[in-house]
């Protein structure tokens, strides 16, 4: 008779900081303070709840200096989402970090779930693809060709690129901080860090909300600093993926250019020289970064 496998307990792991960055949320971050405390308080899990005002400038700071049972950290300014995980990482005690927002938007009541899941996972991120999400129409078109390009460098597919709810090893993220970004594009730039260093990232299905106040996403400014990012961290981890494309295009525009001198012009030009040697350059530069990336894995 077989006996039936139990889910991993909450305090397996032993503890785990929680990490919540907050800019103006003074509308909902003492009901999330309050709701991540009162969800905690039912299990066995020993857990910190840090809590990072990134310069607020509305009523935040006053809430936050009433609260209990939080660690608090204020940067005097508002450095970006990206520089409040950061320092909310570099203060934390245990090594399991857990990431959420103050808006309301997150099921907070899943963290549990999540936590027991990281003890087979290096990352398990709160995947945004159950059945109740509300989720803007305007950002799903850029997230539709931001989420390929990222699928594309990556070589698997990506549930949800930039989820704000999700659990990691400290040990993991601090390898890649040098490079994780002040801005909202954190999460991005974490994610393809782990993927394409052969991590392994599990997607959890969750719902997603309205948040509570105004959204600090500015969609045509983010987007094109996602693709940016995405860009860098291709070339960062994934060069081959960036250039030889690339060289491929210059190659192809050389052939073209080749036959039309042979066939029609009857003489080599200077056009033709140049696409080949740039198709050159760019392949010979790709293999030298891979192999320079290779050396530092």
């Amino acid at each position: 008779m077989s006996v039936p496998q139990q889910s991993p307990s909450l305090d397996v792991l032993g503890g785990v900081s929680i990490v919540i960055p907050v800019f103006n949320e003074e509308e909902a971050i003492a009901a999330t303070i309050e709701q991540i405390n009162g969800i905690f308080a039912d299990t066995s899990q020993v857990y910190e709840l840090i809590i990072v005002n990134d310069g607020s400038t509305d009523n935040t700071a006053h809430i936050l200096k009433k609260q209990t049972n939080i660690s608090l950290f204020e940067h005097p300014v508002n450095r970006g989402y990206g520089a409040a995980l950061k320092t909310g990482i570099v203060h934390a005690k245990y090594d399991l970090i857990v990431i959420t927002d103050a808006d309301g938007t997150y099921p907070n009541e899943r963290l549990p779930d999540l936590i027991a899941l990281a003890e087979r996972f290096d990352m398990v991120v709160g995947s945004r693809t159950g059945e109740n999400v509300t989720y803007s129409n305007i950002r799903k078109i850029p997230k539709f060709f931001l989420v390929g390009f990222a699928q594309w460098i990556a070589k698997q597919k990506i549930p949800d690129l930039n989820s704000g709810m999700r659990v990691f090893k400290k040990e993991i993220a601090q390898e890649f901080i040098h490079i994780l970004p002040d801005t909202f594009s954190f999460t991005t730039t974490i994610t393809l860090a782990m993927l394409t260093n052969n991590y392994i990232v599990h997607y959890e299905p969750i719902d997603y909300f309205h948040r509570v106040g105004n959204s600090k996403i500015k969609p045509i400014r983010d987007t094109l600093r996602f693709f940016k990012l995405i860009f860098r961290t291709g070339i960062y981890f994934a060069p081959i993926r960036i250039f030889v494309p690339i060289a491929s295009l210059f190659f192809l525009g050389f052939l073209v250019s080749f036959s039309v001198d042979l066939f029609i012009r009857q003489d080599l030009t200077e056009a033709t020289l140049i696409l080949f040697v740039a198709a050159t350059q760019i392949g010979m530069f790709s293999l030298l970064a891979d192999m320079v990336d290779k050396r530092l894995s």
